[in-house]
């Protein structure tokens, strides 16, 4: 069973500025890497609030909104949506702040992760609870 979490700020996990390595045969940012970053910030929020070891086990629809750019300066935004006994679940929400193509900032997309916490063996194990 699992119920919201009084936590409806969001945080800045990371952010990153986009650069040419990063871009795909399109020219821009390539999915994969905000599909990457969307984990690791989606991690770091899981961890800023369970103790323990923590394994994705989902990430629940990503449709990308607009385009990333080179240069771009990329936010993710995390906030922790349900607890589970086994599971958090955080949201990540992803803008990109223009600092090439004409200034301002455009939500890129967002998604919800699920972590799962496991023990050794890699199974799950109990939440003792949500730290602050």
């Amino acid at each position: 069973m699992s119920h919201e979490t009084p936590d409806a700020k969001r945080h800045l996990a990371i952010r990153v500025m986009m650069m040419p390595r990063d871009t795909n045969a399109l020219g821009t940012i390539f999915g994969g890497i905000i599909l990457s970053y969307i984990d690791q910030a989606g991690a770091v929020e899981a961890h800023r609030r369970v103790r323990g070891r923590l394994v994705t086990v989902a990430i629940h629809e990503v449709d990308f909104l607009e385009p990333v750019f080179v240069g771009d300066l990329v936010s993710f935004y995390t906030r922790i949506l349900r607890q589970g006994r086994t599971s958090v679940t955080v949201g990540v929400s992803v803008e990109a702040e223009r600092r090439i193509r004409g200034g301002g900032t455009v939500k890129v997309t967002s998604a919800e992760l699920v972590f799962v916490r496991v023990d050794e063996r890699n199974r799950p194990t109990p939440i003792e609870r949500l730290h602050d």
